[in-house]
């Protein structure tokens, strides 16, 4: 297929390759003194806070975000924001619970705390899943739906009009990206990535994140200006919504097959706990941060940054579901196509030079800075789990950090390769369903393996791993099962469906790792000194302070249920319930705070106690939790 007809301008190109070769510039000299492992894995433990946030945000905010999350927004709707807002459970449980257990055992990798609080069984165990996480399910996909997206706009544009005039009249056709193009793309997305990754280590991969954070978030803001400005903005989107296809609800059935608002509210949240409590390559830049504050400082950034994907991503796909609707009447468009296709119909358009460039820099930015953290993860975990631990116990600084940039080769070359052998980059299945579903059947087990052995000195190395494999074993079984046997039942197939959805699938699974956890630790003898590695015995919170934050939370979680009843019974607003649940949600981060600052000195004038406030982190990271409740709320 020639490619005469793309509507890439010269001026696009050039800024596309020029932000490719930036960024690979900026890594190796970012990286260019990487000299022990600390630096090379860790970029020397001196990372500020805008490199935490900047990072964290890079690592997660993917293609999945920038097109998967779009291609789900504009099929399914708003429910796919509670991956976004119910996210911030996560961050604030990693900031304020699990980060200080790792950063106070100065580890390298997540799975030495197995290690240390169980025995090695754990630790390869999460370390094999990890790495297959790591590479199969989530690098291979992120090397697909960029080149896919990519190549999109170098399509023969008399060919996408050919398609979009036959799927108009009802023919099954769709738009065909040349195989050759999508080759060089993914080749080009690993050599990029791969070559200051090798050399420069997580100091290069998190100088280059924070650059590409600002490219992505660009690119997603300028495609959604566009699109909202061919519906009438936000207020006119959802206007339309309410008299088109009525995409606006955060909450579907809990029998919705793909989104239910059962598993939104239970097997998420476990998903959430291990993205981002448990996942070496999220967590690993939280570990390289100069201090515990910096750090929470940045995990709390990067949790206000990322409240405004449901807006900028999934509000954007809903807005283009009523843009295509209007220009192309009777049009199929698939989901992981309409961000390409919203270049081509709304920001090409406006006849700006390099601003398709410019966007699609910023969903190749999106791209390697989450590849490039994978990777990093991966090799640091097989450099210290396996390498370290049994092939070669003395190596010096010099032989980890080789095998490191040995590790990261080897994997950027194999997960482009085989994107290539298993990926049709013309499949019509949604990228990010694929990749949170595959995902789920891997991660029940380790969280709860994670959450047990900090708040429980009973659980025993049996017990812990116990519940990994217990997770990975129900996680697959429980779907079968189900449809077997209650899923026949008109009781359970009325709540769930006559399928369980995988996210229901999670939640179950956790719950019989728990009970495992529990059941094998009774039964076996704990470890005095493993023992001693939980909340209280690495003095993160003193007993009566964990008694203090269970009640807290089992509290809210009441409070939360009352409203969520009132609302569904149409007793309080949407709104009404939403300020009440986000005043009670920052007062409860807040209220040990407030108290000081009633009882401070009298000396002390009422600025300088509010300044105080200010100060904590904990005021931040409060609000940031009542944004995230409101949003739950009052987009019901």
């Amino acid at each position: 297929m020639e490619n005469t007809g793309s509507f890439l301008t010269t001026l696009d190109f050039v800024v596309f390759f020029g932000s490719l070769l930036g960024v690979m510039a900026l890594g190796l000299w970012a990286g260019r003194n990487e000299s022990s492992t600390k630096d090379y894995f860790l970029a020397g433990r001196n990372v500020r806070w805008w490199g935490v946030a900047g990072s964290i945000f890079g690592s997660n905010i993917s293609a999945n975000h920038m097109v998967g999350m779009m291609g789900v927004g504009f099929t399914l709707g708003f429910a796919e924001s509670h991956f976004e807002i119910t996210a911030i459970a996560g961050l604030l449980l990693l900031c304020y619970c699990f980060l200080p257990v790792y950063r106070k055992l100065n580890i390298y990798t997540l799975s030495d705390y197995l290690s240390r609080r169980y025995d090695d069984k754990s630790r390869v165990a999460y370390s094999v899943i990890m790495v297959l996480i790591i590479t199969m399910v989530m690098m291979l996909p992120a090397f697909y739906i960029g080149s896919r997206s990519v190549n999109f706009l170098l399509v023969d544009q008399e060919h996408i009009n050919d398609v979009l005039k036959a799927s108009a009249g009802g023919e099954a056709q769709t738009i065909q990206i040349d195989k050759t193009y999508y080759v060089l793309g993914v080749l080009i997305m690993a050599l990029v990535t791969g070559v200051y990754t090798i050399v420069g280590g997580l100091k290069a991969v998190i100088v280059t994140d924070v650059l590409q954070s600002v490219l992505m978030l660009a690119g997603a803001l300028i495609v959604a200006w566009f699109t909202f400005g061919e519906v009438g903005g936000w207020s006119g989107m959802r206007a339309l919504d309410a008299e088109g296809k009525d995409l606006m609800h955060l909450y579907l059935p809990s029998d919705h097959p793909q989104r239910p608002w059962t598993g939104m509210l239970s097997g998420l949240m476990v998903l959430h706990f291990y993205y981002w409590g448990a996942n070496q390559f999220i967590v690993q830049r939280a570990l390289a941060a100069k201090s515990d504050k910096e750090a929470r400082v940045g995990i709390i950034t990067a949790g206000f940054v990322k409240l405004l994907i449901p807006f900028i991503s999934i509000g954007t796909g809903i807005a283009a579901y009523y843009v295509f609707a209007e220009r192309m009447p009777g049009v199929q468009v698939d989901g992981d196509t309409a961000f390409p296709l919203l270049l081509r119909e709304v920001v090409a358009p406006a006849g700006i030079a390099g601003l398709v460039g410019l966007v699609a820099a910023g969903l190749i930015g999106a791209i390697l800075s989450s590849v490039d953290s994978m990777m990093n993860s991966a090799a640091t975990l097989i450099t210290f789990d396996f390498y370290k631990r049994f092939v070669n116990p003395q190596a010096t600084d010099k032989q980890l950090i080789r095998m490191g940039r040995v590790l990261i080769g080897v994997m950027v070359v194999g997960c482009a390769l085989l994107t290539i052998a298993v990926f049709d980059p013309n499949t019509k299945q949604l990228f990010f369903t694929y990749v949170a579903s595959h995902q789920s059947k891997l991660v029940g087990g380790v969280v709860v393996a994670f959450a047990v052995g900090m708040l429980w000195k009973g659980a025993t190395a049996a017990g812990g791993f116990a519940s990994i494999i217990t997770g990975v074993v129900v996680s697959y079984a429980v779907v079968p099962v189900y449809g077997a046997t209650l899923g026949k039942t008109e009781f359970f197939s009325g709540i769930f469906g006559s399928s369980l959805n995988f996210f229901h699938g999670v939640f179950v699974a956790a719950i019989f790792a728990v009970l495992a956890n529990i059941i094998v630790s009774k039964m076996t003898q704990a470890d005095e000194q493993k023992s001693s590695l939980t909340f209280v015995g690495l003095g993160v919170f003193t007993e009566a302070s964990l008694h203090i934050l269970i009640t807290k939370a089992t509290l809210s979680l009441l409070v939360y249920a009352l409203l969520g009843f009132l609302m569904w019974q149409e007793i309080a607003a949407p709104l009404v319930a939403a300020l009440v649940a986000s005043a009670w949600t920052w007062l409860m981060f807040i209220n040990t705070e407030l108290q000081s600052l009633f009882t401070a000195s009298s000396n002390e004038d009422g600025a300088d106690r509010a300044q105080s406030l200010i100060r904590e982190d904990k005021f931040w990271g409060g609000l940031l939790a009542a944004c995230a409740i409101f949003m739950l709320y009052y987009f019901k």
